[in-house]
Formats: C-alpha cells, structure tokens, sequence
C-alpha cells in the first residue's frame, strides 16, 4: 500500500536510530500489577480514556467520566469500569467483543502526570458488582472489566507543554461553535432548527446522566 506522507519511517529499528533508547527509569516503572500508588490515582481520577481496536485494526478512543473513584478496583490485577448512558454506538464496546485488549489513560484534574494501564477487557453483567456502581438510583446495564498487564506513570511532558490546566491560556468560550451547530450543520435535519438541537442536548445533559 503506498504511503499517503512521503520519507516515512518502515521498522523498529529505524525509528530507535532516529529517536534513540528509553532511559532506565523509563523501563523500570512499567508494573504488572495496581500498587499503591495506582490506585491512589485511580480513586482520585474522574475521567478516562479508553483505546479500543477491531480485527481489521479499525481504533476507537472513547472518554468515560464520573464522579473521582467511578472505577472499581477489585483487586491487584483487575478493575471494572461502570458504562453510564451515552449516545449508544458503542464503538468501543464492540471492538472489545472481537478484540480484548485495551489500553486506558487516567487523567486527574490540575495533574500533569498521568496513569497508562493496559490489559484485555471484558463487558460484563455481573448484577452484583453492577449495583455497587449505581449512582442516583441507576444501575449500570454492564461494565468494563479490565485485566492489567502493564501499567506505569506517563511523564507530564505533553501537559505542560499544551498547558492544559493553565486558564489563561484557554480559548475564549465563544471561539468554536456550540455541539449542536456542528451537528445541525453536518445533519442538515429536516424541520428542525439549530435551536430545537440546542434544546435536546441541554436536556439529555440534564436528564439522561444516569
């Protein structure tokens, strides 16, 4: 298949001589388990990504929020991730039912560090371990559960450098246009206005968190 970008890097060791060797640090912290530390992260964090692939190698990247400490860990080895209402394309989830493996980005709030864990994931429906996670009365139809095989500290590096939690460097609130006017503009629906659009989002943030 040729390449869409020209003088692209082809194997591994290409790439090392370019860009060099990990530092002994860098090998040393990866674990196989949740230590102390790990899950002191974890319970502080209320936001993740999830990274998914199919078989034909198709990637998603999904975001799962909640309250610091939505996530369970279970054990040393494994953790659960409550699914919470969205928008149900459950792009990820069926990437999980053909390929198992996954890999997760704990972000903390005004943290530059964060927490990479990699394993195999299931979807499960577990009622017991499913009602621990309700919030508001609502129980999660399933969860993630996660079997750990790597995990470690990612170094803060990329945040300081995109100054994500420094306010002032923020866009204005105005600088890109609302959800609703993205989507009312790629849809085009029908006898709908971009306020009809503005009022159903509002209203599924309101009503349909859990």
């Amino acid at each position: 298949m040729n390449p869409t970008f020209e003088d692209v890097i082809t194997n591994a060791q290409e790439l090392r001589e370019l860009v060099g060797v990990p530092g002994e640090r860098s090998k040393l912290k990866e674990r196989r388990t949740l230590d102390d530390h790990c899950r002191a992260f974890i319970a502080h964090s209320p936001f993740l990504l999830m990274a998914t692939s199919g078989n034909d190698g198709t990637c998603d990247v999904s975001p799962k929020g909640d309250a610091p400490g939505f996530v369970r860990v279970l054990d040393d080895h494994r953790l659960v991730i409550p699914d919470r209402p969205g928008n149900k394309r459950f792009d990820g989830m069926f990437n999980l039912i053909a390929n198992p493996h996954v890999g997760l980005l704990f972000i903390v709030p005004g943290r530059h560090e964060t927490l990479r864990v990699n394993g195999r994931a299931w979807i499960t429906r577990t009622p017991e371990l499913l009602a621990s996670m309700a919030v508001n009365g609502k129980t999660p139809l399933v969860g993630i559960g996660v079997e750990v095989e790597q995990c470690f500290m990612h170094c803060p590096k990329a945040f300081l450098r995109s100054q994500l939690w420094t306010q002032e460097a923020w866009p204005a609130a105005d600088a890109l246009p609302s959800m609703a006017c993205v989507l009312f503009d790629q849809i085009k629906p029908a006898g709908l206005t971009v306020q009809d659009y503005e009022r159903d989002i509002a209203e599924q943030n309101v009503k349909r968190l859990y």
